[in-house]
Order: structure tokens, then C-alpha cells, then sequence
């Protein structure tokens, strides 16, 4: 698989006096997200699948422009010609090859130099980080409003108490223009205490049961906000966010099936392969995914019959690949003490998070922790929404994106559900053969202008059995 990361390990070369970017930055930045930033970290400082960019056009400047733009252009065919810096990075960066970028014009790789050399020198602007960074917000709890029921019962005992004073008082006044012997007035306790009262709040405490257990009855196994620690701290906002990978790559049976589905591990490894540490997390979760699989990063190859090797010699790879990454200096490896906490404290984040009482080996999927969950009795199909209907994800899941711990939306609710088959649009209503012969009497409606939109409602998107057989 080529290489973006080469673009930018040769943008780190110039010719002799090759001159700065000359680009816009706003292109550029366009340009680098669809192209190199899969490859090279995005605050052009961090070393990636390929080299940190920051600096590059020093790092050319000893060679003609049209040497940095060919590189960037098909960089095995600079390194087949000898070319010095092409193969000084080969040497380095190999056998990893950078993607090839024929269709490049000067003054697009010239915005795209103008965009890295803006944002590593701090003057196009703060870089978008990973939240944790400062960079993507993060979703917050929505909080409750049950202390508004509290105060309104609380008012309303209030009211109770001044209400019965004014007719206590009233019946005092009426008895004595009548020249009745005056009534004795009840304390505070009494009233409290009274036959009344204590039925008055007997009616009220079941009614507040009756209301409380049956909202928690359907609420139940869909509770909104429900925000779980997941074994493996997978963050949205840095895929779906910083990197724009689209929801579908990875729940890629939303458009074509009723469940959307939570990826493999191989989806996973189509990326992680080459991408071997996290920005925020360095090697502690991306290790977890390559001890479920069995790949080995030390070699970059799978481990032949891993599923019946010991956890011990598991235990070796991972914490070879983990002291080599934290430990710089060969010869201190073993008397490391920070290095041989690390170790440990990873080691025991992967199998802590890849195993339990009921799954005891390391090897094996990655068990989830769901966070929606519909009754068995409600029926649900994702690709009848995102396929036809072309609904978006956020509309039932938030801003995902925004997300560093995906969390429960929407309510999940029957009534939220319908009140938004009440207000949406059947999209092509009027270009769709399925809507011709059927509903013909809404599009005669949408012709003579009775009717601007037609709804899910009105084509029977209230019916029980659509939802409920």
C-alpha cells in the first residue's frame, strides 16, 4: 500500500534555495485531509505511518524543486533512479511505499506546502486534535430535569397549606356573621394529620408510583445517556472526527441490513495495520486489537496457529513490542523502572480488557459493551432508513463524531420515534416508481399544490404492524 507518509518525508527536502510555499493554505488544507493526512499526523510534528512534516522544505532544500514534486508524484520511480534523498528515506522508511500522487498539479502540492508549513509554524491556525488535546468537543450528559417536579409538588404543597388556611379562615368568618359559636382552629399539625390530607396524599404518592413505574418500565434497556467504559478505549471523535472515516466503512451493514453491526477486528487492521500507535494512547489500545487478531507488531506478520499458543508467550511479544517503544535507550532497556511499569501496566490492560469468567483466552473477538438496545418486540432495520430513507447517523445517534465515549442519544422512545415519522420527508417521493401507481392521490395533491411534502405518516408510517408483528 503506498504511502502518503513519503509525500512528506520528501516535502522535507528542497532544492538549493527552494522557495516557501507559495500555495493557499486553504486548499491545502482540503488537499492534505483527502490525501496525506491518512498517513501523516495533522499537527505536522508527530511521526505516523509516515514522517513528521513539519520542516520539510529544509529538509529538500539541497535538491531542485522538481525533484520534491516527482517524489510526491511516484516515489518508487525517484528511488530506481538513485536519487539520493528519495532513497535516504527509502532506507528509513521502507518497505513501506508512499502512495503515489500522479494527478497533482505544482500548485496544488504547493497549497498543500503552504498548509503544512501554516499550521507547523503556528500561523494558519490550531491544528485539530483528538479531544483529550483541546481540539474536537465532546459531548456532554444531557442533565435531568426531575427537580422541576420536585418544585412544582413542593409549590403545590405549599399552595395546599395556604389554600386551607384561607378556608379555615373563611368558615371562621361565616360563623361568626351568623352568630354561630366560633369553630376551635386546627394547628398546623392537625391539618397535616387530617383525614383529608392523608387521603389527598395517598392519591398523589400513586399516582407519582404509577407514573414513575411505568416511565421506567419503558425506558427500560434504552436508558439516554447510558455511556459505558468500553474494553478497548476507541474514540469516535478521532476516526469519525479528526480523520472523517465515514460511519458506513466500519458499520458497513447499516445500508444493507437490519443491524449495522460492530466491525471485526480485520476492519480494524485495515488501517491499524500500518498505523501502529495512537495519537492519544500510543501503543496501550491499538495493542489490544493486535493481541485479539494475533498480529504480531514486532514483525508485522500474523502468528501462525495463534489460537492455541500459551498466554505466556503472548505475554513475550507484547511486551517486547511495548518496552521497545518506550524504552529509547538499548542498553538501560533492562534497568529501566519506568520502562518495566509501563510493560506491565499495558500487559495488563489487554488481558483485563480482552478476557472474563466466561472468556478466559486472550484470542478471540473483542466483547462490546452495548449501548442501544431495542425491545424483542420492536422491529427496527437500518438499511430501510439510511438506504432508503437517507437517514442520517446523527439524526438517532447525536454527533458521533463529537464523541470520545459514545453514549445513547436519543430517548429510543415509541413516541420519539413516532413524532419523527410524523415530520420527515419521503425523500424522491416524486421520482420514485415505488410512490407512482400506489399513493397517486399525494401526487396529484403535490401538483396542484394542496399538499408541499409528503410524509412517512402518510404512507401508513403510524401503522402498529410496521413496527410491532
Amino acid at each position: 500500500m503506498f504511502r502518503f507518509s513519503f509525500l512528506l518525508a520528501v516535502c522535507t527536502m528542497v532544492v538549493p534555495g527552494l522557495l516557501p510555499a507559495q500555495g493557499n493554505p486553504d486548499e491545502g488544507k482540503t488537499l492534505f485531509a483527502n490525501n496525506c493526512a491518512q498517513c501523516h499526523a495533522r499537527d505536522m510534528k508527530t511521526k505516523a505511518t509516515g514522517p513528521a512534516l513539519a520542516g520539510f522544505l529544509d529538509r529538500w532544500a539541497a535538491y531542485p524543486q522538481e525533484d520534491l514534486y516527482a517524489w510526491i508524484r511516484n516515489s518508487q520511480a525517484l528511488i530506481s533512479q538513485g536519487h539520493p534523498r528519495a532513497n535516504e528515506l527509502w532506507k528509513e522508511w521502507g518497505p513501506v511505499v508512499m502512495t503515489g500522487f500522479p494527478n497533482l498539479t505544482d500548485a496544488q502540492i504547493q497549497s498543500i506546502e503552504a498548509y503544512i508549513n501554516g499550521v507547523a509554524d503556528g500561523t494558519y491556525g490550531a491544528v485539530a486534535k483528538a479531544p483529550g488535546a483541546g481540539a474536537l468537543p465532546v459531548e456532554t450528559k444531557a442533565k435531568g430535569l426531575s427537580w422541576i417536579w420536585y418544585a412544582l409538588l413542593g409549590i403545590l404543597l405549599v399552595m395546599a397549606a395556604i389554600l386551607g388556611r384561607l378556608i379555615s379562615g373563611l368558615n371562621q368568618l361565616s360563623a361568626q356573621q351568623a352568630g354561630e359559636p366560633l369553630p376551635r382552629q386546627k394547628t398546623v399539625w392537625e391539618w397535616l394529620t387530617s383525614k383529608s390530607m392523608i387521603t389527598t396524599l395517598i392519591v398523589l404518592a400513586v399516582i407519582l408510583a404509577g407514573y414513575t413505574t411505568t416511565k421506567n418500565g419503558i425506558a427500560f434497556g434504552r436508558q439516554q445517556n447510558y455511556q459505558p467504559d468500553q474494553p478497548i478505549k476507541f474514540s469516535h471523535a478521532t476516526h469519525s472526527g479528526l480523520n472523517k472515516i465515514d460511519c458506513q466503512f466500519c458499520h458497513d451493514g447499516a445500508r444493507r441490513s437490519k443491524h449495522a453491526v460492530i466491525p471485526a477486528m480485520n476492519t480494524c487492521m485495515n488501517c491499524h495495520k500500518a498505523i501502529v500507535k495512537g495519537s492519544q494512547y500510543g501503543t496501550a489500545e491499538i495493542s489490544k486489537i493486535f493481541a485479539s487478531v494475533g498480529f504480531n507488531p514486532n514483525t508485522g506478520q500474523y502468528i501462525p496457529d495463534y489460537e492455541n499458543m500459551a498466554e505466556k508467550d503472548i505475554e513475550v511479544i507484547f511486551k517486547k513490542w511495548i518496552g521497545d517503544n518506550h524504552m529509547t535507550d538499548k542498553e538501560l532497556k533492562a534497568m529501566d523502572p519506568e520502562g518495566e511499569r509501563l510493560m506491565n501496566e499495558q500487559w495488563r490492560g489487554i488481558k483485563n480488557s480482552l478476557t472474563n469468567p466466561t472468556k478466559p483466552k486472550i484470542q478471540g473477538p473483542v466483547e462490546w459493551v452495548r449501548i442501544h438496545s431495542l425491545p424483542d418486540h420492536v422491529y427496527f432495520n437500518h438499511s430501510q432508513h439510511v438506504a432508503v430513507g437517507e437517514v442520517a447517523c446523527q439524526t438517532c445517534h447525536g454527533k458521533v463524531e463529537n464523541m470520545e465515549v459514545v453514549r445513547q442519544y436519543a430517548t429510543l422512545s415509541m413516541g420519539w420515534c413516532v413524532n419523527c415519522h410524523r415530520e420527515t420527508e419521503v425523500k424522491s417521493f416524486s421520482s420514485n416508481d415505488y410512490y407512482l401507481g400506489k399513493y397517486e392521490k399525494y401526487h396529484q395533491a403535490l401538483k396542484d399544490g394542496s399538499k408541499k411534502t409528503v410524509t412517512v405518516e402518510d404512507i401508513g408510517g403510524l401503522e402498529c404492524q410496521k413496527c410491532h408483528y
